[in-house]
């Protein structure tokens, strides 16, 4: 039994192999025919193509994923090199403007100096200016050590803006002509106008619009729009002659009795950075 079923396997594995070669046979003989590959070439190269596939889709996102990634990294450095570059135009566009306001101040102060004919000048800079007393007083890097005292005239711009009130030895406190506090020793000034001089003093000042107003008006004089102002001497504080600014306005109280005089001052009392003391060399040796 045992001997039969061998001769059977036998004649099977030798059928199966003319099977086989009678189909790679017939697949040549009509691949050639048709012009088309073998059928066993066929059932390979779709089983490849498939398996290629399949590797391929996995493959494929991780190339994109990948490849988005560091396009990802490549904008976020791009970004950063261009805020970078943002923020040096910003300084450097602050820091221009800057020299160009301290260009503008110096100039106002050559031109400035060369009508105080009877004064000696020292040029100072502007150190301290605490909001909570913005509209009364500064603090600038020139004391005695500069020849600076108490009382002498503070200028910016074209003109007055106040005068020493305190000096230390590296230091000094300016008291503003804007202040206007209750223990203020206010500032006596005077109009040029057609009709001849009016006398009065510094009572207010209206922020906003960077204008000082003149009160207790002495004269009935005429006033117009444009007079010069500038400082009276009254009191012995300030000496006289030193300019103030412009008349802006005229109006009267709300009752009607006295005048209420406007004056565009000769400096922005708003942004003071720099500043020139005067000295008299009046009576000097």
């Amino acid at each position: 039994m045992k001997k039969i079923f061998s001769s059977r396997t036998l004649v099977s594995i030798i059928v199966a192999f003319i099977v086989i070669v009678s189909l790679i046979a017939g697949s040549n003989w009509w691949a050639k025919r048709t012009n088309t590959p073998p059928f066993l070439q066929r059932f390979g190269n779709d089983l490849a193509g498939g398996v290629s596939r399949i590797i391929a889709v996995p493959t494929t996102a991780v190339g994109r994923t990948a490849n988005s990634i560091s396009n990802l990294l490549d904008t976020f450095e791009e970004n950063k090199r261009l805020k970078s570059k943002i923020d040096e135009f910003a300084q450097d566009k602050v820091h221009l403007q800057t020299v160009e306001e301290e260009n503008k101040s110096l100039k106002q102060q050559l031109k400035l100096k060369a009508t105080l004919t009877d004064y000696k000048t020292v040029s100072a800079v502007t150190i301290s200016r605490s909001p909570t007393t913005w509209q009364s007083q500064l603090v600038i890097d020139e004391g005695s050590n500069s020849g600076l005292k108490k009382g002498m005239p503070v200028l910016a711009g074209a003109g007055i803006i106040g005068r020493i009130s305190e000096v230390n030895t590296t230091n000094s406190k300016v008291a503003l002509i804007s202040d206007t506090s209750s223990d203020a020793n206010r500032f006596a000034i005077k109009i040029k106008g057609d009709d001849g001089d009016v006398n009065g003093i510094v009572t207010s000042f209206n922020r906003e619009k960077n204008q000082l107003i003149m009160g207790q008006v002495t004269s009935n004089n005429k006033i117009s729009k444009g007079d010069l102002v500038e400082t009276s001497g009254l009191g012995g504080v300030i000496p006289a002659g030193l300019y103030v600014g412009k008349v802006a306005s005229v109006t009267t109280d709300d009752y009607g009795l006295s005048k209420k005089i406007y004056i565009e001052p000769a400096a922005d009392l708003g942004n003071i950075t720099t500043v020139m003391v005067a000295i008299s060399q009046i009576g000097a040796n």
